[in-house]
């Protein structure tokens, strides 16, 4: 299933978020925007928009309990902003790594609950 793909990619992308930010520091450089920022972040966007579309789609025929299209909206609009951020040293560490647990946090749960959701309909297709 694509969402299941494309939110793993944004999990792993959070992951490199933390690493880029944490080598960038110790680099003690800054990164030529036009070069490295803007081709990487306008990839991930576009990867944020198809899978907040999909992500949608989904809770709207499944309808989950505990996931609603709210927090997808807000996992992609802030992991838009740490994507850029990952590259500059001057970004705050707190507000930075905050961020990313929190929109890692939704991305996990959400992975989890399409995969059960797939369990699910799997069982049901097999009776």
């Amino acid at each position: 299933m694509l969402v299941i793909q494309q939110t793993a990619q944004l999990i792993d992308e959070c992951e490199q978020c933390v690493s880029r930010f944490w080598q960038m520091r110790e680099e003690d450089r800054t990164p030529d925007f036009f070069q490295e920022v803007k081709p990487h972040a306008d990839k991930i966007h576009q990867l944020l928009k198809e899978w907040q579309q999909e992500a949608n789609k989904w809770i709207k025929q499944n309808r989950p309990k505990y996931m609603h299209t709210q927090q997808i909206a807000s996992a992609a609009e802030s992991m838009e902003q740490f994507v850029v951020q990952s590259f500059y040293k001057e970004t705050s560490k707190k507000r930075f790594l905050d961020a990313i647990h929190s929109t890692s946090y939704t991305l996990k749960i959400f992975e989890r609950l399409v995969r059960e959701g797939e369990t699910d309909a799997n069982e049901e297709t097999n009776d």
